[in-house]
């Protein structure tokens, strides 16, 4: 999730905003102290622009490198 954020040019208050949520909720979920259930998912793909399913797949294809 670093990666695509840093990918799209968001920062993460930049993303916390789109959320209306704290700058400290995207680190923790960014450092794995914090898990996104789908709906938070779906949020912060649109949040930054990019398609859940896109994400999915992207990951999905990386995994099998």
């Amino acid at each position: 999730m670093v990666k695509l954020r840093k990918d799209k040019k968001v920062t993460q208050t930049q993303l916390a905003q789109q959320l209306g949520k704290p700058q400290s909720y995207v680190a923790k979920i960014e450092t794995l102290e914090r898990k996104l259930d789908i709906v938070e998912f779906v949020d912060w793909c649109n949040a930054i622009g990019q398609s859940p399913s896109e994400v999915l797949r992207s990951q999905l294809e990386a995994d099998q490198i």
